[in-house]
């Protein structure tokens, strides 16, 4: 009997302990539920209460892993709202302060993906956010090459130098069309230079090859102008650069 009341005294203080844990230490679970709350705020599309909610777990909770999580999540806010802007300086200081996360991957292809997202749609203005999307395309493809990003991550990249190699032939066309051929070559000669292989090298070594010839270096348009023809035996501009040939030649 004694044994059976010993027993059952023991039953009752673990069920008050448990009961205790659950609802005495109230901080994991207020956590918790914070984090919940900021979910369906977000959910909801009320970012700007989602990200004070999330910023607030961050700053009541620093040490806590949803603190690491509401980071993460304003940055992704940001990108929601095509905030760009904030969305690079969210995912470059996530990136630097947790460059061990399991989701570093994400975290440099949305960073990559922010600048990207951040370009005009035309070419004639500034093209500077380009290089550093191209930046956190390489470094998904080349550091993280079994993520599910890579795949996006080139074509992205393919994209955002398909531009600048645009603008590149956009000024040298400007140039060449006002007969300023010295300019005009410098800057199709950059376009084959830097940007290769992207579609535009056939006209790049006609205008660059014709540029040469206008300004007196018969050797370098020669060689440009020869470079298009066995390279590129049936492209549009073979015709034109068997003319250009025979026209400076002549000369």
């Amino acid at each position: 009997m004694r044994y059976t009341f010993l027993a059952l005294t023991i039953i009752s203080f673990a069920g008050l302990w448990s009961g205790c844990a659950s609802t005495d230490n109230p901080e994991a679970n207020t956590i918790e539920a914070s984090f919940k709350s900021a979910e369906e705020l977000e959910k909801d599309e009320r970012y700007e209460e989602a990200i004070a909610k999330y910023g607030e777990i961050k700053s009541k909770n620093p040490y806590s892993r949803f603190a690491v999580e509401a980071e993460l999540k304003i940055a992704d806010i940001h990108f929601k709202r095509e905030a760009y802007i904030e969305a690079e300086t969210a995912y470059q200081l996530f990136k630097d302060f947790h460059p061990k996360h399991p989701k570093i991957d994400y975290v440099t292809f949305r960073l990559g993906l922010s600048y990207f997202n951040d370009l005009p749609t035309s070419i004639d203005r500034d093209l500077g956010p380009a290089t550093k999307a191209i930046q956190f395309f390489d470094e998904v493809i080349n550091f993280y090459s079994t993520s599910q990003y890579v795949k996006e991550a080139k074509e992205k990249r393919e994209a955002a130098y398909r531009m600048l190699a645009e603008k590149e032939a956009y000024i040298g066309h400007f140039y060449f069309k006002r007969e300023m051929y010295d300019s005009a070559g410098r800057r199709f000669e950059a376009l084959l230079a830097k940007y290769p292989g992207h579609g535009l090298d056939e006209e790049a070594l006609y205008r660059a090859g014709v540029s040469a010839f206008e300004i007196g270096d018969k050797e370098k348009g020669a060689k440009h102008l020869k470079t298009l023809i066995e390279r590129f035996p049936k492209s549009k501009w073979v015709s034109d650069a068997r003319s250009a040939l025979e026209k400076y030649g002549r000369r």
